[in-house]
């Protein structure tokens, strides 16, 4: 590890040690505001002139209380202790990660694959664009409410510096300009929160905690730069149109594309989305080529004169079926494990906030939600008897990676073998079951509801007053909620028609800018509405026979596909109805804590990842009639095996993925002017291929 890395990481320590130095400020010196939020006495409240008798009283109260419990911990001792834990940890993480690889050089980690592949030869060729997804890239506060005055021009999100204890001290001032409005997913009056820009936009997510840090490194050993490297950051809380109608931000992609088309000796441009930023750049695509006002004006060859290759980091093509999840319950399986540690903490009013009901009120005016609902229904995604995954095996997957790090390949026994032939056939296409029974039953035994009551009107309790932690359950009533529990199942098709019952204001929004279905023919003229554009089965790719499209992402690690669901408790008179239930845990390792798994990355299973590049656009399709080439690129994960390799050098993890080794060869030889097929063509681990040939989709 170089100098130059260890100050940075002394840097990011250090001032890490400074903010929680400010933290122990502002509760002892401040009057102690979070304990007065946690119920507790205040220091340095002048107390009242008691009498002698009051006085006497006091002390022969104090003295009994004495005798019958001990003394209760303070305020400030939890706030002690609570700073001593995050600083030791900080200090003693410092010292494993930094301080003793430097102090032995044996310990020192392998070199970064750009510095090997330097001096090989290779260099940088192609300009690049990087596209960031959801979540990861920054935003910076412009204008905003009174209670926001010191955080203006400082990041409200992603790669937090001095601002952070700022946000800190005022959480609920902080999510009121992460919210959009509710009617139009813009900027609300007088707010306005817009994307940082530059490579640093979304390089770390927080200090220490890299997105696109390791791939911009790489490709800087290589001869990358400012001049040929753009991060096309945007607002990933609007949907795709609106970052062009509010910030221009399609139109400054495309000018950005052309100038580095243009300044670097006509070479055409390597783009590479992550996860979103796939479908954003999707929708671009079909953007660019139309004319204005609908599109950017292009024309119909923009694409092949400007694009060299388009590589899809962990895309998310055909949706997550956690964003039904996320919508429905704000939670996954990360809130529901929380939830069943720590029983009532994210429910009840822990420091001023009831946590997911807050969650859910910001998440529902983010349009990009909506975006990564899955598309094809159940054609794709499956229905109550049949889904492309069944018989996938959990066991025999995570034997493999048990194998695989003890290094004992070569010594299965035959009862270990067998393992690998159990065939689990789990109902994934029923992506919402209330209660295990309903995930696991044959269609025939279910009860028979008719799901009319979702296209009726849910204005019962429309007179409830909109307080600062509404939500659009707040209009319905009790029946309601029992109506949807007592359905038991919920494909795809039934969850959007859910989501229009449970949230129609935002679904009504959102579905003006997305569609989830798949096209009966793509030449219909509808198909220019910009609503279609981030939809690979509704809309085509440019006709640019020479562009290459790969699909680069991570398998080997269990992957949110369906939920087990449950009513939440009825003492509770408002909030979010619903939960997963972290209960219901499976006879093998594919149910756990009330979420079915399916091979994939972590956030997306593989076949929204790999369907499109392995079928949809293989070959002359009517997605992809100009027959330009696709390849899929899978990268089997394994842990880290020590502390040196950090988040690891071989991780399949959604955002891990950026990190390894694998992946960061091809993107840098891909960016140099290799191909596909020099590549060596199509990597694939996974039952891939199984699954696109049990998907009946028209090509």
């Amino acid at each position: 590890m170089n100098s130059s890395k260890l100050k940075g990481n002394l840097c990011i320590a250090m001032l890490s040690f400074a903010s929680l130095l400010r933290f122990l400020r502002i509760c002892i010196f401040e009057h102690l505001k979070c304990c007065s939020l946690l119920g507790c006495k205040s220091y340095g409240t002048p107390e009242k002139k008691q009498s002698p008798d009051e006085k006497v009283f006091q002390e022969i109260k104090k003295s009994r209380n004495k005798r019958q419990k001990p003394m209760g911990w303070k305020c400030v001792d939890n706030c002690c202790w609570i700073v001593g834990y995050l600083c030791t940890t900080s200090w003693l993480l410092l010292f494993l990660l930094y301080i003793v690889p430097v102090s032995l050089p044996g310990l020192k980690g392998p070199e970064i694959p750009g510095a090997r592949l330097k001096r090989e030869g290779l260099v940088a060729n192609h300009p690049v664009v990087l596209v960031p997804g959801i979540i990861t890239g920054g935003l910076e506060l412009w204008e905003g409410k009174p209670c926001a005055e010191p955080l203006f021009r400082k990041r409200l999100w992603g790669g937090w510096g001095s601002g952070f204890t700022d946000i800190f001290r005022r959480p609920v001032c902080w999510m009121d300009h992460l919210s959009l409005h509710y009617e139009t997913g813009l900027d609300p009056p007088g707010i306005r929160v817009r994307p940082a820009p530059g490579l640093v936009a979304a390089d770390y997510f927080a200090p220490g905690y890299f997105v696109w840090a390791i791939l911009i490194e790489n490709l800087a050993q290589i001869g990358y730069e400012d001049r040929n490297m753009y991060m096309a950051a945007y607002d990933w809380r609007l949907s795709f149109q609106n970052t062009e109608v509010r910030d221009r931000s399609l139109s400054r992609l495309k000018g950005q594309i052309e100038i580095m088309y243009a300044t670097n000796g006509d070479k055409k441009v390597v783009v590479f989305p992550h996860s979103m930023g796939a479908v954003y750049f999707l929708h671009f695509l079909k953007w660019v080529e139309l004319p204005a006002p609908v599109g950017g004006g292009g024309g119909s060859g923009w694409c092949a004169k400007y694009i060299k290759a388009i590589v899809n980091i962990g895309p998310t093509f055909l949706g997550v079926p956690k964003a039904f999840a996320t919508i429905l319950s704000a939670e996954g399986k990360d809130i529901s494990l929380i939830r069943a540690m720590a029983a009532g903490l994210l429910e009840s009013e822990f420091l001023g906030l009831q946590t997911i009901e807050h969650v859910m009120r910001v998440s529902r005016t983010w349009d990009s939600i909506v975006s990564l609902l899955p598309k094809g229904g159940e054609t794709v995604w499956g229905n109550l008897d049949w889904s492309p995954e069944e018989g996938y095996n959990c066991e025999s997957e995570e034997k493999r990676q048990l194998q695989a790090l003890s290094k004992e390949n070569n010594t299965r026994s035959s009862t270990d073998k067998s393992l690998f032939q159990v065939k689990h056939h789990k109902k994934y296409g029923r992506i919402i079951s209330f209660g295990k029974e309903a995930s696991e039953v044959v269609s025939s035994q279910l009860p028979t509801f008719s799901k009319d009551f979702m296209h009726s009107s849910t204005s019962a309790n429309s007179s409830t007053s909109r307080g600062e932690f509404w939500t659009e359950y707040d209009d319905m009533s009790r029946e309601n909620f029992q109506k949807i529990a007592e359905n038991k199942v919920y494909t795809t098709t039934d969850l959007l028609d859910l989501l229009r019952y449970v949230a129609p204001k935002m679904m009504q929004r959102a579905e003006a800018h997305y569609s989830h279905g798949i096209a009966e023919n793509l030449e219909d003229p509808k198909y220019n509405h910009h609503k279609y554009w981030s939809n690979p089965l509704e809309t085509m790719l440019p006709d640019a026979p020479d562009m290459e499209t790969y699909c680069m992402y991570g398998v080997g690690i269990p992957t949110e596909r369906s939920y087990v669901y449950k009513m939440s408790p009825s003492d509770r008179r408002k909030g979010i109805p619903f939960r997963i239930d972290n209960s219901a845990d499976g006879s093998d390792s594919c149910l756990r804590g009330g979420v079915y798994f399916v091979d994939g990355d972590e956030s997306v299973p593989v076949l929204s990842s790999g369907f499109m590049c392995a079928k949809g656009w293989r070959g002359k399709t009517r997605f992809n009639p100009s027959g330009s080439a696709t390849y899929v690129r899978e990268y089997r994960h394994k842990p880290p095996s020590s502390m040196l390799e950090g988040r690891g050098l071989e991780s399949a993890g959604h955002v891990d993925i950026m990190g390894n080794v694998a992946l960061i060869e091809d993107v840098l030889r891909i960016a140099a002017g290799a191909t596909g097929s020099e590549l060596g063509g199509d990597r694939i681990h996974s039952d891939l291929l199984k699954m696109c040939n049990r998907v009946n989709v028209p090509l």
